[in-house]
């Protein structure tokens, strides 16, 4: 979560009765390990969520589509994945995934939905399921690095082909990133064309109707383009 620049995306509405040109940025992860001990079991890993800081629960439920991977998991957070492949306990892995982050005004709120989950599931448990030796949740956090691409998108006709150029960095920044700036909840592609008026409420509305849960970037911009379909046309 933390920026080693910049936090909003580089517009400031209309200049000389025009939008002003939209800085395309893009980001990448720099990497760490959070400091904390691995959890080996469940309720290792209950008592590390409620102690680590908020940077380690936005890598782990924010940041999961933006790392390098090789497959194509079931959830889009760390703790389901880890329960379902190391604890083998689908049950929790079913609760946790289908926690949509986005929708939590805060951190704080999200954190306790999470431990909310994980106790009821212990309660449930004759046992604590334990991961073998080797397959210990390991808690990381990252710095998002961002810098200017040089592109600039300077007509709202012009957006849906940026966005089939933009890399999955750019896309991420600027679509799901951005929901956890200001204006809050809103992405930049909106927020943008808002500078507008009503004239591309209808895309707006489009944009917002993406549901984010089970996403991977590719299919993410897959759904931008459908729903900034016809706007090239537009004068």
């Amino acid at each position: 979560m933390p920026h080693a620049r910049g936090e909003t995306a580089e517009y400031e509405g209309k200049e000389d009765g025009q939008l002003t040109p939209f800085v395309i940025q893009d980001c990448s992860l720099l990497i760490r390990m959070s400091g904390l001990l691995p959890a080996a079991d469940l309720r290792e890993l209950r008592d590390r969520i409620a102690a680590c800081s908020e940077n380690v629960l936005f890598h782990h439920f924010f940041e999961t589509l933006l790392r390098p991977t090789f497959d194509n998991p079931d959830y889009r957070n760390d703790f389901a994945v880890w329960a379902k492949l190391y604890l083998d306990d689908r049950v929790l892995a079913e609760r946790l995934g289908i926690l949509d982050p986005y929708s939590y005004a805060s951190l704080k709120e999200l954190r306790n939905v999470v431990l909310g989950l994980i106790d009821e599931r212990l309660k449930e448990l004759t046992l604590v399921p334990r991961a073998r030796p080797g397959d210990e949740f390991f808690f990381q956090e990252a710095t998002t690095v961002v810098f200017d691409t040089g592109e600039r998108i300077r007509h709202p006709r012009e957006l849906a082909p940026a966005i089939r150029g933009m890399t999955n960095g750019s896309i991420y920044y600027h679509f799901l990133e951005a929901r956890r700036r200001s204006p809050a909840g809103m992405d930049d592609f909106s927020s943008w064309l808002m500078g507008d008026g009503k004239k591309y409420e209808r895309h707006v509305h489009a944009l917002a109707s993406i549901d984010l849960l089970f996403h991977s970037l590719g299919h993410l911009r897959a759904d931008l383009l459908r729903a900034l379909s016809n706007m090239e046309s537009l004068g």
